[in-house]
């Protein structure tokens, strides 16, 4: 996939990308994705990025580091575009970002109902780590606020 072009995230993306997110069902409940991208813009916009063909997004994914992990949070991939390796030069730029922040592992997240995703993940080189992922929801957020 040589014409994708990756870029950094820009505020003028917002509803492309929240319509992206939509469209690859990985808005719940929970999930403000407004919310999302303005915490996102205020800790670390350097590491969400887009990729666009003839202009278009069609690819989109947020990063994160805290000093001990990196994260990979929020890869979609318009549904109709999958199996074209859209996916893994988006994770391919995200971990060398990573990379060169000095992080030494990645973590990402996978729904339990979203299983048809970890041959992917599996194929790229992630594996299943013997962890459980505790959390705490410190409030809610209303997705469509």
């Amino acid at each position: 996939m040589n014409d994708l072009v990756i870029r950094k995230y820009k505020p003028t993306d917002e509803q492309k990308v929240i319509a992206l997110w939509f469209e690859c069902n990985l808005v719940f409940p929970w999930n403000n994705p407004k919310r999302d991208i303005e915490r996102k813009l205020n800790d670390s916009p350097d590491l969400f990025f887009v990729g666009e063909l003839d202009g278009e997004i069609v690819t989109c994914c947020m990063s994160g580091y805290d000093g001990h992990r990196g994260w990979i949070y929020y890869l979609a991939v318009k549904p109709e575009l999958r199996n074209q390796n859209i996916g893994s030069l988006m994770i391919k730029h995200a971990e060398k970002q990573l990379e060169d922040l000095g992080c030494p592992k990645i973590n990402l997240m996978v729904r339990i109902g979203n299983q048809g995703v970890f041959s992917f993940y599996q194929k790229i080189g992630y594996v299943d780590d013997p962890v459980v992922v505790l959390s705490k929801r410190l409030y809610e957020d209303d997705p469509y606020e």
